[in-house]
């Protein structure tokens, strides 16, 4: 039976022995992928049940290559392209330039390198540069790189509590360096998960499913946003100094803390997996949310006069995104543990 590439037949399972069970190879394959008889091959059992089979040699020789001409490129967009290629999986980035755009080409390849993890300049010379990662994606367990991030988003919110508390306001000079940290770590989780797709191997180093790895690539969008909004705080605190006082005691500070203890109940349950305290801080998110739209309504409504009502409003659509944000945390979570709870069953059961 003819076999196309990526298609599918149905071959019998044989018995030989009595106590060892075959299936013949398709034989376009074999010679897709040079095979000969002794040759290793890797059999990897997958949790849905399927058995992969792939080329030992394959694995280990198997290497991404991206290659960008600038002369082809649109005005500008090499680091767009760059980043592209990053999260696609790339294992070697070849840029090729003529000598008068080496300068601005070198800006582009210099911010890439610092929003991204693991790559180093390889090669380069008067026509190109040649980029090459130096980790593998299966090294970093994706939960480090969450945990990482929870903690830069909440020591910034910390430290942006800390101000109203007296303390000083220059601990929020690297806010800008936090966030950015925030970015590589998502960028890095999307490029694994993205990896993790075709490749079993890295699947069976970060011992995660495909659903599962997704959805820990939605959890770290989530704690991405929620810094963009931790940033926006540490901004208005830091250009405002004289405005801040007027905020001890209302109500979108004392939210704050509110969020700080939802969330971490949330990271805690990526491991524990317990709905009725993942629901919990979910309902206290919610209710902050509520308390946090009435204030502002109250703010446009009679306030309109003090100077500080553009801040308040400001300071309080942040709170209000954190916790949106961490909402939308604790779903992914009890997504992942009814699938984790999911059976199989016949359709005649």
């Amino acid at each position: 039976m003819a076999l196309e590439e990526r298609g599918h037949e149905i071959r019998k399972l044989q018995s030989t022995g009595g106590s060892t069970f075959t299936i013949s190879l398709p034989k376009p394959w074999v010679i897709n992928y040079a095979l000969n008889a002794h040759d290793p091959l890797r059999i990897d059992w997958r949790p849905s049940g399927a058995l992969r089979i792939t080329p030992l040699d394959m694995i280990e020789k198997g290497l991404q290559k991206a290659y960008f001409s600038i002369n082809k490129l649109p005005e500008n967009s090499l680091h767009d392209h760059l980043m592209g290629a990053y999260i696609s999986g790339a294992d070697i980035i070849r840029i090729d330039f003529e000598s008068e755009a080496k300068k601005q080409t070198g800006l582009q390849i210099r911010r890439f390198l610092r929003s991204t993890r693991g790559f180093e300049i390889f090669q380069e010379d008067e026509r190109g540069v040649e980029l090459m990662c130096i980790i593998n994606a299966g090294d970093m367990p994706l939960h480090a790189s969450l945990n990482r991030m929870y903690l830069l988003v909440t020591s910034l919110v910390k430290d942006v509590l800390g101000v109203f508390e007296g303390e000083d306001r220059d601990y929020l000079n690297d806010a800008e360096e936090r966030e950015s940290e925030v970015d590589s770590l998502l960028y890095l989780i999307e490029r694994q998960v993205r990896v993790l797709l075709d490749s079993h191997k890295v699947a069976t180093s970060l011992q995660l499913s495909r659903t599962q790895a997704i959805e820990y690539s939605n959890l770290a969008r989530s704690l991405e946003r929620m810094m963009d909004h931790s940033y926006s705080l540490s901004t208005l605190v830091h250009e405002n100094p004289k405005l801040t006082s007027n905020l001890i005691g209302v109500t979108s500070l004392e939210q704050l803390p509110i969020w700080q203890q939802s969330l971490k109940e949330l990271m805690i349950n990526i491991r524990t997996k317990d709905s009725v305290r993942i629901e919990s801080a979910r309902n206290n998110l919610k209710k902050s949310q509520k308390v946090l739209i009435a204030y502002e309504q109250d703010l446009l409504k009679n306030h309109r006069q003090n100077e500080w009502m553009a801040f308040g409003l400001s300071f309080s659509e942040s709170v209000r995104r954190l916790c949106a944000y961490a909402r939308d945390f604790g779903e992914i979570l009890l997504n992942m543990m009814v699938f984790g709870e999911l059976t199989q069953t016949s359709r005649k059961d």
